[in-house]
């Protein structure tokens, strides 16, 4: 009987103990996006949730209410105080999070970038989670808007915060393609404005294009809340024939002014992708089940081999996807 004893005792012990030992494993992972109430954020949100539902992983996210380059601060420094595994973060800022970001680090907090970069300052993150190699960004929008206007007019851009580094890398891009390339010799780019990713401000900011250049011939909108702003106003104006619009935008955002004719094509990635790889990947380091060094690779379902690349950026597919009437109905996010 004793023996029986402790052989039943020695089981429940080896059951707790491993019991443990999973729970030790159990990576925690916190999102913070760069504002609430963006659409474009919530597809995201389902990647990191249906994939940490898979993984057995704690998910959560938590956002300032604008898009301010230090409104993620006090979040940043929240979730290191709680301790979490993983922090992943679309940064307002290129360097505005530099020190909150090492200090989660030190304490032996991953942190991500997801969908924008800290462009010049990579050192402060420890990998990338993008959508595209962002390079290609700037010069596809021109591309696209060119195509529209016959490559010739007055154009602008419609951007989030001044301070965003996805936007202005990808505005860069398209200030040079537009000085060097001769095939956009006769675009001429007569402002840049932003809507701070707040719906009415982009709404105020696109109906002020429209007022102060009245020979405007097309608008790119590297922003989702912006883009879909801007469709809104074209087609109030009834603007759409004469102004063509297009930028980055959800297919579900953008579909009534895709079937209506307001906007013809825009482009954009699968978010929902960059959450569900930024958990995988999150997880495979968290286990030591991959090391986060550039050329190291990582199967993830749906997503296939992924790649380490330099600097620690990993981009979830090679190019943009250009949605239009032919094609958006295949798309639900």
């Amino acid at each position: 009987m004793l023996k029986k004893s402790l052989m039943l005792g020695l089981a429940l012990s080896l059951t707790l103990s491993t019991a443990a030992a999973f729970a030790a494993d159990k990576v925690s992972i916190v999102y913070i996006p760069k504002n609430t109430g963006n659409p474009y954020f919530d597809s995201l949100v389902k990647g990191f949730q249906d994939a940490c539902a898979k993984l057995a992983c704690d998910f959560t996210t938590a956002a300032p209410a604008t898009a301010e380059a230090t409104s993620q601060i006090p979040f940043i420094t929240a979730q290191t105080q709680r301790g979490v595994n993983v922090i992943a973060i679309s940064p307002n800022s290129p360097d505005a999070l530099n020190q909150v970001l090492d200090r989660a680090r030190q304490k032996g907090t991953l942190v991500f970038a997801v969908n924008g970069d800290l462009v010049g300052n990579f050192d402060h993150r420890d990998a990338a989670i993008l959508p595209v190699d962002f390079t290609k960004t700037g010069p596809g929008q021109v591309e696209l808007l060119g195509s529209m206007i016959n490559y010739e007019g007055d154009i602008a851009i419609l951007s989030a915060t001044t301070d965003a580094p996805d936007q202005n890398t990808w505005i860069a891009a398209m200030n040079d393609a537009l000085k060097t390339n001769p095939k956009y010799a006769k675009m001429k780019l007569v402002a840049t404005v932003y809507g701070d990713d707040d719906p009415q401000k982009s709404t105020t900011e696109a109906e002020a294009l429209l007022s102060k250049y009245p020979n405007l011939k097309g608008i790119i909108s590297p922003t989702t809340v912006g883009v879909a702003a801007a469709a809104q106003v074209l087609q109030s104006a009834g603007k759409a024939a004469t102004i063509k619009l297009t930028g980055l935008g959800t297919p579900n955002q953008m579909r009534p002014f895709v079937k209506d004719g307001t906007v013809s094509a825009f482009q954009l990635w699968s978010p929902y992708n960059e959450g569900l790889l930024a958990a995988y990947y999150a997880v495979a380091v968290k286990n030591g089940t991959i090391k986060n060094e550039p050329g190291a690779t990582l199967d993830v379902p749906g997503l296939g081999k992924v790649t380490v690349g330099p600097d620690h950026i990993i981009n979830t597919q090679a190019e943009l996807t250009t949605f239009d009437k032919n094609n958006i109905d295949k798309f639900n996010f």
